[in-house]
This record gives structure tokens, sequence and C-alpha cells, in this order.
């Protein structure tokens, strides 16, 4: 049992207030700055503006183009992600030869930093000078625009994301596949199931609660995707490959147009809740037949 001792509140209450005050008074000052009309540079006295911020965003092509391609990114990484970890993590879960070596050197790419990854990629993807071109050249082939056309560099943006996040997958999967009752396989063996029927019949079913929770994490940390963009692409050629971060970036470190940027803030905000809480409801039917 606790102990009902009042000093408790005396070692809780500072850090529960410190954290709180960490977290809740940036968002009050950010929404309050949302909307007003501030610039830094040039310097503009703060004026308020309401929800024009929000208006001039929602008017704004460049705004749904980003939007378009965040979701684009984020979807398609998200999906070959699971797709790829979950095959492999099948694989090392069967006992394949070398299985600690593979588990070890496929963890790797997730314990890189993203900007390192992405200055690698830049240069592994160059247009005239990278490696693939060259190898490429030597067979007569013409130099690919990797990061000079729109459709190759999302490609590119998104190969290099699946390279780095699918060992999350594969760690977690693992995990999952691990912790299955072997007597549930021994039953479906005697009853001459197939090893696709197994998949379908148990595994996958039995795996997708923590399925769910991997894609979730994942499709929401693929949606603040700045730090690989910025180095591969910076968003370029033109804005095909902007994301919302870097566009609050843009508008914010570079225009220093405060206000602006706190409204985008609030509405990735909107959007990501939204998306989170579609999915949630897609898959609450699933997963409570799971229970």
């Amino acid at each position: 049992m606790m102990r009902n001792d009042p000093i408790k509140h005396v070692f809780i209450w500072p850090a529960v207030l410190v954290v709180l005050a960490i977290s809740i008074f940036p968002l009050i000052y950010s929404l309050t700055t949302s909307f007003l009309s501030y610039r830094l540079i040039p310097p503009i006295p703060p004026r308020v503006v309401w929800l024009g911020n929000y208006a001039t965003l929602l008017q704004e092509p460049r705004f749904w183009n980003a939007i378009f391609t965040t979701t684009l990114i984020a979807f398609i990484a998200v999906a070959l992600q699971y797709a790829i970890g979950f095959g492999v993590a099948l694989a090392l879960n069967a006992r394949v030869p070398g299985e600690r070596l593979f588990r070890i050197a496929l963890l790797l790419p997730m314990l890189l930093a993203p900007v390192a990854v992405a200055l690698v990629a830049r240069m592994m993807f160059n247009p005239t000078m990278g490696p693939l071109n060259q190898f490429l050249s030597k067979f007569g082939l013409v130099n690919l625009p990797f990061l000079t056309n729109g459709h190759w560099a999302l490609a590119c943006i998104i190969a290099v994301e699946v390279w780095q996040w699918t060992p999350f997958v594969i760690l977690m999967m693992l995990a999952g596949l691990q912790t299955l009752p072997e007597d549930v396989y021994e039953a479906a063996e005697l009853e001459n199931a197939s090893a696709w029927q197994q998949f379908w019949g148990i595994t996958f079913p039995m795996l997708l609660p923590i399925s769910a929770a991997i894609v979730f994490i994942r499709l929401i940390e693929s949606y603040k995707i700045m730090d690989t963009v910025f180095v591969m692409t910076g968003g370029g050629p033109g804005v095909d490959t902007e994301t919302l971060t870097l566009f609050a970036y843009q508008e914010g470190f570079k225009k220093f147009n405060l206000g602006y940027t706190s409204a985008l803030s609030f509405l990735f905000l909107i959007a990501i809740t939204i998306i989170g809480v579609t999915y949630l409801a897609l898959l609450r039917p699933h997963l409570e037949k799971r229970r």
C-alpha cells in the first residue's frame, strides 16, 4: 500500500508544475500568436487579425500542396515499412542461418542520425556525380534526375525513410512474434493448415494490436518529417517535396512571420488529430473482435 504521507506532494508537485509550465505555456502563447499579424523582420507591431491567418492559409495552394506531399510520403513510406518489416521479422523468427548477425545489421540504420543518412543519400542520388548514376552509365543508361525531378525526388525521400525506419518495425514485430503461444501452431499443424493459412488465421490476427500501434506511431512520426527533406532536396525542385514542417520552418525561421507560422502549426495539429482519430476509429471494430 502507498503511504498516505503529505511529504510526497513536496516532491511530486514541483515536477508536475515544471512539466506543465514547459508544455502548456508555449502552447498557449503559440495559440495567442496565431490570432495576430506578427512579423519580426521587418519588425511589424502585433495586430489582432483573429482567424485571418487561418483563412489565408486555407486559401494558400502551397499549404495544400504541403499537406498532399506530407501525406503521400507518410502513407507510402509507412506501408512499405510495415510490409517489409513484417516479412523480415517473420524470416528472423523462423531461425534463418546467421539470424543474430542479421538482427544487428538490420537495426543499424535506425541508430543513425537522420541528417547523416540524408547527407549520404544526397551524395548517392546526385544527378551528375552520384555513384548510382555512375553505375548506370557503365551500362549505357542515361543519368536519372533523382533529386531534380519532383516524382524522382519524392521516391528517393520515401526510399530513405523506408531504409532508416523499417528496422523499428522489424524490432517491434519480432518481439510480438516471439510472444505468440506455440500450442496454437501445433494445433493448426494437426489440422494440416498450410503456412499461409497459419499466417492469416493465427499470426496476423494475433499481432493486429501491436501492428496497429506500430503503424500509428510511424504514421505520426512520418508526418513530422523535415530533416531528411531539408538536407536532400530543401523542398525542391520548386515546392514539389515541401512538407508541412518544412513549410513552417521556411515561414517561421526565414521569413520570421510568427503569426502565420503559429496558425500553420495549429492547422498541422488539427490535421494530425483528425488522421489519428480516424485511424483509431476504423481499427476499433477489428481490435474489439480480438478481445
